[in-house]
């Protein structure tokens, strides 16, 4: 019989697996988050955090984005940080939705916005589809979906263990839970796969990997899409199975900041020069980078993803227009493939 966990999981119950081991989950031939001892030295150590502005406009700001796009059409925008708009196939798909000034489980600290939200909340247009990837704070706005679910009641899809997180929240809530591997057939234009990632997962200081984290692969008509929400590189081995398993992709939405210092951040947050490499290993036609310029969690200086992604393309070969560092409130419309 297959052993199951006990009680001390709040989040999920199930069997043992490659990634699971009855308790947490973890990243197979991978490394664990740091640990305290670890994010004390960061934090009073001699690594060095950049000042970000205290508020920084965009220029790209959205308040009318389309209803819809059909056919062969794509579109991105990106609200800010992880959250973006996927238009594709008549649906409107967001992914780790944040509209909260903070990143935190608390309103009145912790990790604060610089920009504003792309697209005024009100502004969005009809949502059917919610992903979030996993359970930190900026990923997981239980704020924001409430919010989603008073006024579109759109399908939430996530990893193992973060459903009881949503329906505690949100009780009425319609969630799909996935497993790496699980294939989710949402209508007859999208179908989603669960895939890998190298990450970790946490709402506080007990919990640590009791909930799971996943990429996902979009099948449209239009193409397929690949999108992280927060991975370390891990020696490109997740980009590689993901090409080998669906072959090439339209559009890869990768994660580009969020990574310094490397010696802490290298496990669970890959840098511009690893995005681009995972561009490449995947066979992805074009990118859009996210997870950075919103809010500060690193070290980085807040234009310094986009710095280091221009260059990293430049080294690698790579057209700028194809990796697309979008600011919040801009829109890539991407371009068709043979």
């Amino acid at each position: 019989m297959a052993k199951r966990i006990s009680a001390r999981n709040p989040y999920y119950t199930g069997p043992v697996t490659d990634h699971f081991d009855g308790v947490r989950f973890f990243n197979p031939d991978g490394v664990e988050p740091g640990t305290f001892r670890d994010l004390m030295r960061w934090q009073f150590g001699s690594d060095r955090r950049a000042r970000w502005p205290k508020w920084r406009e965009s220029p790209f700001r959205n308040p009318r984005p389309l209803e819809r796009v059909n056919g062969s059409r794509l579109r991105v925008t990106m609200i800010g940080h992880a959250s973006l708009m996927i238009q594709v196939a008549g649906l409107n798909i967001l992914t780790d939705p944040v509209w909260s000034n903070r990143m935190s489980p608390v309103s009145f600290a912790g990790p604060k916005r610089v920009m504003a939200p792309g697209i005024p909340f009100e502004a969005l247009p009809p949502i059917h589809l919610v992903i979030v990837t996993h359970n930190h704070y900026d990923h997981l706005d239980i704020a924001t979906l409430k919010r989603l679910q008073r006024r579109d009641k759109p399908r939430f899809v996530t990893p193992l263990g973060n459903d009881r997180i949503i329906r505690k929240a949100i009780p009425d809530a319609d969630v799909d839970v996935m497993d790496w591997g699980d294939r989710l057939e949402f209508s007859e234009a999208l179908t989603l796969h669960a895939e890998p990632c190298h990450h970790w997962s946490a709402r506080g200081t007990g919990d640590r990997r009791m909930a799971l984290w996943a990429a996902f692969v979009l099948e449209t008509p239009a193409g397929r899409i690949y999108h992280i929400g927060d991975t370390g590189f891990h020696r490109g081995i997740n980009y590689r199975d993901a090409q080998r398993k669906y072959g090439d992709f339209r559009l890869a939405i990768l994660p580009i900041g969020a990574y310094e210092p490397r010696w802490f951040m290298r496990g669970q947050h890959q840098n511009p020069e690893e995005a681009v490499e995972g561009m490449k290993l995947c066979h992805a036609a074009y990118a859009v980078g996210h997870h950075f310029g919103t809010v500060q969690l690193t070290n980085e200086p807040i234009d310094q993803p986009v710095a280091d992604l221009m260059k990293a393309l430049d080294e690698a070969g790579v057209e700028r227009e194809r990796f697309r560092a979008l600011l919040p409130g801009e829109t890539f419309d991407v371009p068709p493939i043979d």
